[in-house]
C-alpha cells in the first residue's frame, strides 16, 4: 500500500464531510489524516483526505466521490508538485535546567514557543511529517507531556488553481 494525498473540492453544505469520510469508511480504508476548511469561495469547501491505499481501489473510491452530489473536484496531489504541511503542538517538560536546551532545540526546528509556565513550554511547528517526526524524537528526552497534531493540508504547485472552474459549476447549479 502507498500513500495518496487527495484535494476534495465540496460545495460547503452540511453533511458532506461526513458522506465523504463514510465512503472511505465502507471500503475498510485507513484514513492517515483528514482537514477540511474553506477555500477562497465561500460556496466551496476542500478536504484533503491522505489515505493508505493501492491504485487501483483508489481509482475505485474516486469514482464513488465524484458520483455524490456535492463533490465538485477531485485531485490527487503528488509530493513533488505540492505543498504540504501539518501543524503541530507540543507540550514540553522545561524546567529552569533544561529550559536553554529545549528553547535550542525549538529554534533548530524554526519552531515557536507559544506558551511558558515555570515547568513546561508549549511549542508549535509546521512543516512535513518528517520535519515534524524529527522534532518530536529531539524533543523526547526532555519529556513530552502533550500532542496535538493537525492532519496535513495540501495545494499544488504553479499559478493554476483547482477552485477556478469549479466555482462556475457551483453557480450553475445553484
Amino acid at each position: 500500500m502507498s500513500r495518496h494525498t487527495l484535494s476534495v473540492l465540496v460545495e460547503n453544505k452540511p453533511g458532506v464531510l461526513t458522506r465523504v469520510a463514510g465512503l472511505f469508511a465502507r471500503r475498510a480504508f485507513n484514513i492517515h489524516s483528514l482537514a477540511v476548511g474553506p477555500t477562497e469561495h465561500p460556496e466551496i469547501s476542500r478536504i484533503t483526505v491522505v489515505v493508505d491505499v493501492d491504485e487501483l481501489p483508489l481509482e475505485q473510491v474516486t469514482k464513488q466521490l465524484n458520483k455524490l452530489i456535492n463533490v465538485i473536484k477531485i485531485v490527487e496531489l503528488e509530493d513533488a508538485a505540492s505543498v504540504q504541511r501539518e501543524l503541530l503542538l507540543v507540550k514540553v517538560r522545561a524546567d529552569a535546567s533544561s529550559r536553554t536546551s529545549v528553547l535550542e532545540v525549538v529554534q533548530l526546528f524554526r519552531a515557536h514557543v507559544v506558551d511558558v509556565v515555570p515547568d513546561t513550554v508549549v511549542v508549535e511547528a509546521t512543516g512535513s511529517p518528517g520535519k515534524l517526526d524529527a522534532l518530536l524524537a529531539a524533543l523526547e528526552p526532555f519529556g513530552i507531556r502533550e500532542i496535538v497534531q493537525s492532519g496535513t493540508v495540501a495545494i499544488g504547485r504553479g499559478s493554476r488553481s483547482i477552485t477556478d472552474r469549479a466555482l462556475e459549476r457551483v453557480i450553475r447549479s445553484a
